[in-house]
């Protein structure tokens, strides 16, 4: 059974992940004729956006946050090794 503090955490997080969704919308779409323009700053943004978004889901709607520290940390480790893999890829 959920509680109403819950209830409203939830709510909080899901308007801050629409937030973050529509502005790494409104970065990553570029109105340049139709032609592609990869730009460093704006994919390095979107990515930690997404960053920020998977932590959101990982800790709030799979309840990471109510298991054992380990479990935490070990989540929270696993998601910058893989932000950072994927950003690497991208500059090099």
């Amino acid at each position: 059974m959920t509680t109403m503090a819950t209830n409203t955490r939830i709510g909080y997080v899901w308007g801050i992940l629409s937030v973050i969704t529509v502005i790494s919308w409104l970065l990553g779409h570029s109105d340049t004729g139709g032609q592609i323009v990869a730009s460093a700053p704006i994919t390095i943004a979107v990515l930690t956006m997404g960053l920020i978004k998977t932590r959101l889901i990982l800790q709030n709607f799979a309840e990471v946050h109510t298991a054992p520290r380990w479990l935490r940390f070990s989540t929270d480790i696993w998601l910058v090794v893989f932000w950072g893999t994927v950003l690497v890829m991208y500059l090099y």
